[in-house]
C-alpha cells in the first residue's frame, strides 16, 4: 500500500515536471516592464571576517546545520571566501540579481551585534555581525546595490553613528531585536528616534518571531511595541509582515495589522519570505486585510530565496498550477519570487513602492 502509494506520487511529480518542460516561458508583466524602478529593499549579506571584513558569525552558528546552507544560498565557499574576502559575497549578490530581468536593484543590509552595559560590541552575545564600514566600501563597487545601515541603539556613541551612516549613503537603519537584544519600547531610545527622523532614515525592523539563528528573544519582536517610534513620526518598516509567533495571546500579524489600521501613516510592511514553506498562508491573509497597497513594500530575505524554502511547489494550495508551476522554469531567484508574489494577487505598484519611499 505505502509503495504503490509512493509510486502514485512520484509519476504525479513526473507528469508535473513534463507538463512545466512543455509550459511557454514567463513574460515580464506589463506594468513592471522598466526594471530599474523595482527595489528589493530587504537583501541580507554575511561575511566571517575574511579579507579585514570585520564581519564575524559566532562558534555556535558556525557549528550549527544552517551555516552550510547559508554558504550555499550565497553561492560561495567558506575555503573561497577565505582566499578571496568576504566582498566576494558582494560580488556575487551582485552578479545574480543582475541577470534579473524584473528587479534592478536591492538593498544590502548591515547587521550591529548584542551591546554591553559599557555602550560597546559584545561579541560574546553576538551571532552574526556585518559592519557598516565593511558594506559602505562593497556596495559602492556595484551600481545595483544600496546601503543598509545597522546601529544598535544602545552603543554610547548611536546617534554619530546615525549620522556618519546618512552621509555614507544610507537609505534606512536595520533592526533584527530579538537579535540584538533591543526593546523597540524602551524609552531611553527617544533621542535616537528623534535622530532618526531628523536624518530622515525609515527604520526597516524585525517583528514576529526570528528563527534564522540559534536563539532569539522573541518577546522584543512584539509588533505593538513600535508604537513608540511611531509616536515620534519614525518611518516604520516592518520586516516580513510580523509574521510567526504570538504576544499576549494575540498573534503577532494580527497585532501588527490593528496598527496598520491606526492612525499611523508612516507604518509600512514589507512582503519578504511570505512564499516561505514554514509561511504559507500569510501572504493572502495580509492580501485580504484590506491594506493600502502603498504601504506594502517589496523584499525578498535573500539569500533565503536561493534555499529551495520558496519554491513554487509549496504554494500550491495557493496558486494554481496554470500559474505557479510555469515559474519552476525561471532560474533567476529574484524572477522567480516576484512572479510568484504577483501570481499569489500582489499588485504591480507594490514592487516599486521601496524605490519610491526610499529615493524620494
Amino acid at each position: 500500500m505505502v509503495l504503490a502509494t509512493l509510486v502514485s506520487l512520484a509519476s504525479l511529480v513526473l507528469l508535473a515536471l513534463l507538463a512545466v518542460h512543455r509550459l511557454p516561458p514567463v513574460d515580464s508583466h506589463p506594468l513592471l516592464s522598466d526594471k530599474s524602478r523595482v527595489l528589493d529593499m530587504h537583501c541580507h549579506v554575511a561575511g566571517i571576517g575574511a579579507g579585514g571584513s570585520g564581519a564575524f558569525i559566532s562558534d555556535k552558528l558556525r557549528r550549527s546545520w544552517k551555516y552550510s546552507i547559508y554558504l550555499k544560498a550565497f553561492g560561495v565557499t567558506e575555503a573561497e571566501l577565505q582566499q578571496q574576502g568576504d566582498g566576494l559575497i558582494v560580488e556575487r549578490i551582485s552578479a545574480r540579481l543582475a541577470a534579473s530581468t524584473q528587479v534592478g536593484a536591492a538593498v544590502l543590509l548591515a547587521l550591529d551585534g548584542v551591546i554591553d552595559a559599557a555602550g560597546e560590541l559584545d561579541r560574546q552575545r553576538t551571532e552574526t555581525y556585518i559592519p557598516n564600514d565593511f558594506l559602505v566600501r562593497e556596495v559602492a563597487k556595484y551600481p545595483n546595490l544600496h546601503f543598509g545601515a545597522s546601529v544598535n541603539p544602545y552603543r554610547h556613541d548611536a546617534l554619530q553613528r546615525l549620522e556618519q551612516a546618512k552621509a555614507d549613503g544610507a537609505l534606512l537603519l536595520k533592526w533584527l531585536p530579538a537579535i540584538q537584544h533591543i526593546d523597540p519600547a524602551d524609552e531611553r531610545l527617544i533621542p535616537f528616534y528623534r535622530k532618526l527622523v531628523e536624518l530622515d532614515l525609515p527604520l526597516l525592523t524585525h517583528a514576529g518571531d526570528e528563527h534564522s539563528f540559534t536563539g532569539a528573544a522573541h518577546h522584543y519582536g512584539d509588533p505593538q511595541k513600535l508604537r513608540l517610534p511611531l509616536d515620534l513620526g519614525v518611518t516604520v518598516i516592518v520586516a516580513h509582515a510580523a509574521t510567526s509567533g504570538s504576544n499576549e495571546g494575540e498573534d503577532n500579524m494580527q497585532r501588527l495589522l490593528l496598527l496598520m489600521f491606526a492612525d499611523y501613516p508612516n507604518l509600512y510592511t514589507d512582503i519578504s519570505s511570505l512564499t516561505q514553506a514554514n509561511k504559507l498562508g500569510f501572504l493572502p491573509k495580509l492580501l485580504a486585510a484590506g491594506i493600502d497597497p502603498a504601504r506594502l513594500l517589496y523584499g525578498t530575505d535573500f539569500p533565503l530565496i536561493s534555499t529551495g524554502l520558496t519554491s513554487p511547489w509549496f504554494s500550491l494550495l495557493h496558486v494554481s498550477p496554470g500559474k505557479s508551476l510555469p515559474l519552476l522554469k525561471l532560474d533567476n531567484p529574484w524572477d522567480q519570487d516576484l512572479h510568484l508574489k504577483l501570481a499569489y494577487g500582489v499588485e504591480a505598484e507594490v514592487f516599486t513602492n521601496a524605490h519610491q519611499l526610499l529615493f524620494k
